[in-house]
């Protein structure tokens, strides 16, 4: 299950980073049996950000959470988070958003998860090397390491590969989405509204799950216009390593552009095309 590949610019052969994924599992278990313990609870405490997003206690629980194991886990390691920012530095550092989904963790929706990635230093800047989606409240999880496939299960030895669809034709696909709202702000509803006037199907699921899709095969294409680190990070590296592309909307591979496009590959083109910076 657990391959290990060559790949040049290592010294040899390619680190697997598979203790770093089995930790990143350990942390989804803290941070799901923080989430989930205040998740439908009536006396859940929100707060508003300057952003004007919310933030619930469980949010910042689950962050510390992931903190407080990774000081004694990895100490050198620096530390990226929604709630609480940047700890230490260095060339590997872990991306962590608590609640992917806080709006719906506060209504009781259950599409919501917490993203866990670790990111280390290259050529080319920081790339994700680890990444881990927990969905609790779905009973799902999803993860994936560089160079070893995606996956998704309920444990590391109890779990199946992930692919991503064989859909070659836009008129056949399945295009998912957040929301209209951040693509009429930044001027691109146009490109979108064709977009899902050229696909098969539209579906809103919103946040990390859209990406989950794409990896399964089940979705063929995803895009967000505003999007954080944390929001990508993890998810970023379970598509790709389901076979999938992930840039942002300027075309450039990896979680960097503040912004996010999806797909199985195939159909990535025809995608920026519509809804990229070069439409």
């Amino acid at each position: 299950m657990w391959p290990r590949t060559d790949r040049g610019g290592y010294g040899g052969r390619m680190p697997d980073y598979l203790d770093d994924l089995r930790l990143a599992h350990v942390l989804a278990d803290a941070a799901d049996a923080a989430t989930m313990d205040r998740f439908k609870a009536l006396d859940l405490k929100v707060e508003t950000k300057p952003d004007m997003t919310p933030v619930s206690e469980a949010d910042k629980t689950a962050e510390e959470r992931i903190r407080n194991h990774l000081q004694r886990a990895r100490p050198r390691d620096a530390v990226l988070g929604e709630e609480y920012g940047v700890a230490g530095t260095g060339p590997r550092r872990w991306v962590i958003d608590p609640i992917d989904g806080t709006k719906n963790y506060v209504r009781g929706v259950p599409v919501w998860a917490t993203l866990i990635s670790l990111m280390e230093a290259g050529e080319g800047g920081f790339r994700p090397v680890v990444g881990v989606v927990s969905a609790p409240a779905l009973n799902r999880r999803w993860w994936a390491a560089e160079g070893n496939g995606a996956f998704s299960g309920r444990s590391l030895t109890s779990a199946s590969r992930l692919h991503v669809s064989r859909v070659s034709r836009l008129a056949d696909a399945s295009f998912a989405y957040s929301s209209l709202t951040g693509w009429e702000e930044q001027g691109r509803l146009n490109g979108f509204l064709d977009l899902t006037r050229s696909v098969w199907r539209t579906r809103a699921y919103g946040d990390f799950w859209p990406y989950m899709m794409v990896a399964e095969g089940t979705v063929d294409l995803c895009a967000e216009p505003e999007l954080s680190l944390w929001d990508m990070a993890a998810t970023s590296i379970v598509v790709t390593e389901a076979g999938g592309s992930f840039t942002g909307l300027d075309g450039r591979p990896g979680p960097h552009s503040g912004n996010a496009a999806a797909s199985n590959g195939l159909l990535h083109d025809e995608l920026l095309d519509h809804v990229g910076d070069r439409r």
